[in-house]
């Protein structure tokens, strides 16, 4: 399907799910996205999820969806353990106000995530070590499906600013173990479903003044 076709499609499933729709440039984009996914896919495991209806429904609307709960006044955000770039690109392309660091410590997805990067033409940055070694804190950190889920929370948590956000993409069933390992130090909101899923969400906790 060409590049318009793909934003329409994305575009109805957006009105389908009650989202804001994208204007043509970052529908554009997002089509773009979608063909450098199904590329690079062929040749390597960036993505479970590796068919076109997959891709559009379950990273990019959700991701999209993540982009729009997200608090007005960010500036930085850095993706923890980003892999194919979700959440990290979808709110790069829906917030350009933000500086996105894209952290991934392995390095053919890291890689990808560069390439991504170019042909998007998003002001993103990718770092392809342990955020450990990134020596920052963020406004907003984002985490979705990565392994280890409890050590990566405790790392993704301790590069929150004071006042910043902790934004877990997760199910209902993994959020009490998030919450916990992210420490007392975080207030949650009420989580946000997700759309076409009973289960997954999106759960936003600010670190408290200390």
């Amino acid at each position: 399907m060409e590049d318009s076709g793909i934003a329409l499609r994305l575009n109805a499933l957006l009105a389908e799910a009650g989202l804001e729709v994208l204007d043509a440039a970052a529908g554009g984009r997002f089509a773009l996205y979608l063909s450098l996914l199904m590329r690079w896919n062929a040749r390597m495991n960036l993505t479970a999820i590796r068919d076109e209806t997959g891709i559009l429904t379950r990273h990019f609307v959700e991701c999209i969806a993540c982009a729009q709960a997200l608090p007005s006044g960010l500036s930085s955000l850095l993706d923890f353990g980003s892999g194919a770039g979700f959440p990290g690109i979808p709110i790069a392309l829906c917030r350009p106000e933000m500086v996105v660091t894209l952290c991934e410590s392995q390095g053919k997805k890291a890689a990808f995530l560069r390439e991504a990067v170019r042909v998007l033409g998003i002001s993103a940055k990718v770092h392809g070590q342990r955020a450990e070694t990134l020596g920052a804190v963020f406004d907003c950190v984002t985490l979705r499906a990565v392994d280890r889920m409890a050590d990566a929370v405790r790392g993704a948590a301790s590069l929150v600013s004071a006042g910043g956000y902790l934004v877990g993409m997760t199910t209902d069933a993994e959020f009490d173990g998030m919450r916990f390992a992210a420490g007392a130090g975080f207030s949650w909101s009420d989580c946000i479903p997700l759309p076409g899923s009973e289960d997954r969400i999106v759960c936003v906790g600010v670190r408290l003044a200390s």
